[in-house]
């Protein structure tokens, strides 16, 4: 019955670190999962989340199942997060992480359009194309990387919107573009926004990383003119890496539908998820409340979420120094052009494998770095490792 299963590629950034963790150098440097990792090369316990955990949240009592949807205050507090204040009209379910929001709301999308393509940067994160196919949507790829100037691709992609067809799905990043780094300027929001609201799009915004291009609120702009324009939008947010709480799969998704019936809206919702997982987990949620819940954590976190911001910045700055001190004449500014945990760098396969089998270096075949990865001990090695691979042929 079995015997004719078909192999499973590893999952190409998860296969690769299982590679890195049985590499026995001990100056290795992983580049490529995208992981926070502090000064000390470790993951941080955010002291917000920690105070959480010793005052007992989410341990007291029986553990019961949540609603379908997930818990009201919980829901709550990330429309406000990502929303803004006085968005009640906005429903919100918990899922299974960002992964879990983006699945949910492509099997909702499917039932309600069920003839709808889905239309995704080029490039975009790879299981992106993995969760929509599997969906049963037929995806697409519009232009956004431009390789000869290392920034946003405007006229291509809003060239490429303009031919779409009204009801097509457009997948977006608001902020920290991954694999690229590189995020569209308000400006540029601006002319994409107009023609997806002229063409009758529907924006699906995948927003993993809130706070670490600019901050909180300014990273959820794109999401909040979307709304306030009145356009119907689908939000995934992840709370792996901002809240640092990789393995509690904290997630949810917002819809913003101003004409659908918002009780029908959240059971069609319920649906999907009663579907697949049933029903969210307690304890990630319950922290992440209870942090965005009290004025005092809520500060707390997001100034702790500055300091990590602030990091990744030092660290681009770092890296851009140094790269320019050994390789003259190079531009390597797209460093610090670029917003977030990773940076596309343009390196070959051949360089990818020099770094990793020669110097004990990480990074996913697409090129991208990911910047969070590296600190003070280990950013010479990077940079010299970089310069020698790169010493023969431009990147970016």
């Amino acid at each position: 019955m079995f015997d004719q299963l078909p192999a499973y590629a590893d999952d190409p950034i998860l296969g690769l670190f299982e590679v890195y963790k049985a590499d026995p150098r001990p100056f290795k440097v992983n580049l490529g999962i995208g992981i926070y990792c502090d000064e000390a090369g470790q993951v941080p316990v955010l002291e917000s989340v920690r105070a959480a955990r010793e005052a007992g949240v989410g341990a007291r009592g029986p553990s019961v199942y949540l609603p379908t949807e997930g818990g009201e205050a919980y829901r709550d507090a990330v429309r406000e997060l990502v929303f803004g204040k006085n968005a009640d009209d906005i429903v919100v379910v918990q899922t299974v992480a960002g992964t879990g929001a983006l699945k949910v709301g492509a099997d909702f999308l499917k039932g309600v359009l069920p003839d709808a393509a889905i239309w995704m940067p080029d490039p975009t994160w790879a299981n992106h194309a993995a969760i929509f196919a599997g969906a049963g949507f037929r995806v697409e790829n519009y232009p956004y990387y431009a390789k000869e100037t290392g920034g946003f691709d405007l006229d291509g992609a809003v060239s490429a919107l303009q031919k779409l067809q009204a009801g097509s799905v457009v997948l977006l990043h608001p902020c920290c573009h991954n694999p690229t780094g590189v995020d569209p300027t308000q400006a540029e929001w601006h002319a994409l926004l107009d023609v997806i609201e002229q063409r009758g799009l529907l924006p699906f915004f995948d927003v993993a990383y809130q706070g670490f291009a600019h901050g909180v609120d300014e990273d959820a702009w794109a999401v909040r003119e979307c709304v306030r324009r009145g356009i119907a939008c689908l939000v995934a947010s992840s709370f792996s890496k901002i809240f640092s709480l990789y393995g509690e799969r904290v997630g949810a998704l917002g819809v913003h539908a101003p004409k659908a019936d918002k009780a029908r809206l959240l059971g069609q919702l319920k649906l999907a998820i009663r579907r697949s997982y049933s029903c969210p987990p307690a304890l990630g949620a319950a922290l992440v409340e209870a942090v965005l819940s009290s004025p005092a954590s809520n500060a707390q976190w997001r100034a702790e979420l500055d300091a990590m911001r602030g990091r990744m910045r030092e660290v681009r700055t770092s890296l851009h120094r140094k790269l320019g001190e050994a390789l003259p004449g190079r531009d390597f500014g797209f460093l610090v052009a670029q917003n977030g945990m990773f940076s596309y760098s343009g390196l070959s396969a051949a360089q990818i494998e020099a770094l990793r089998s020669r110097f004990g270096v990480y990074v996913v075949s697409s090129g991208r770095i990911c910047v969070a990865g590296l600190n003070a001990s280990n950013i010479s090695h990077v940079c010299e490792a970089l310069a020698e691979v790169c010493s023969g042929g431009e990147t970016r």
